[in-house]
């Protein structure tokens, strides 16, 4: 497809800023968006930065809307933008974890799907790919809010896939191990990076799953987890 059109969300994030590069480069044309950016976070002549904050459903929708009249079509959502909270037992963690890891991991992404799944299904076509983690599917230990956040959106993205597999539309969710952000190397500077994984890796990973390659991979939950099997 010629000039297809990608929003990124978190597009300037630790992961972000890996993803959108990798389909700036592939050809698309790039909604790049976070509470705060603008058109200089990427020199690129098909980079397009559009405030949101996802937690706000009339934001959401307002990208949506302001993507479709400056493009006319979305051929692919790429949903990168999250949060990391750790705490302690669960018996210890309190409401506004819980509210934060809610929140940003899970109603970010059903106001974000809300918005764009209407047009997707006009349309016929489109592409979902969202980014949650591995602990989604494995849970550890004094991470409960965050672990069950990300389960929450594997089962949202599987609910997807089911819901729109007859409309040209896949949906699919990356589960990455520790990425290899500056944040988390700024957080734990002693660890061993060799078992993090590359987030240009996750982006190619992306990057094929938009594509028409992937058009039979739909309802996935892909673990990425490197040598820290």
């Amino acid at each position: 497809m010629a000039n297809p059109v990608a929003i990124i969300t978190g597009a300037s994030g630790g992961l972000g800023s890996s993803v959108t590069p990798a389909f700036l480069n592939a050809g698309w044309q790039v909604v790049g968006t976070s509470r705060r950016i603008g058109n200089s976070a990427f020199a690129h002549d098909r980079f397009e930065a559009i405030a949101a904050d996802l937690m706000s459903s009339s934001d959401a929708a307002h990208l949506v809307d302001e993507t479709l009249h400056k493009f006319q079509r979305i051929d692919a959502l790429i949903h990168t933008a999250g949060g990391f909270a750790g705490g302690g037992l669960i018996h210890e963690t309190g409401d506004a974890a819980w509210d934060a890891m809610l929140n940003l991991n899970l109603r970010a992404a059903v106001n974000i799907l809300r918005a764009v799944l209407p047009p997707m299904r006009q349309q016929q076509h489109g592409r979902i790919v969202a980014v949650g983690s591995r602990a989604g599917v494995e849970p550890g230990a004094h991470i409960s809010a965050y672990s069950a956040s990300k389960a929450a959106l594997v089962s949202l993205m599987k609910t997807v896939a089911l819901e729109n597999r007859k409309l040209g539309i896949t949906a699919n969710v990356i589960l990455p191990g520790t990425i290899d952000t500056p944040a988390n190397r700024a957080s734990d500077p002693q660890a061993d990076r060799s078992k993090w994984v590359s987030p240009e890796r996750l982006a190619a990973l992306a990057l094929f799953l938009a594509s028409d390659d992937a058009a039979d991979i739909t309802g996935a939950a892909i673990p990425v987890v490197g040598s820290a099997l």
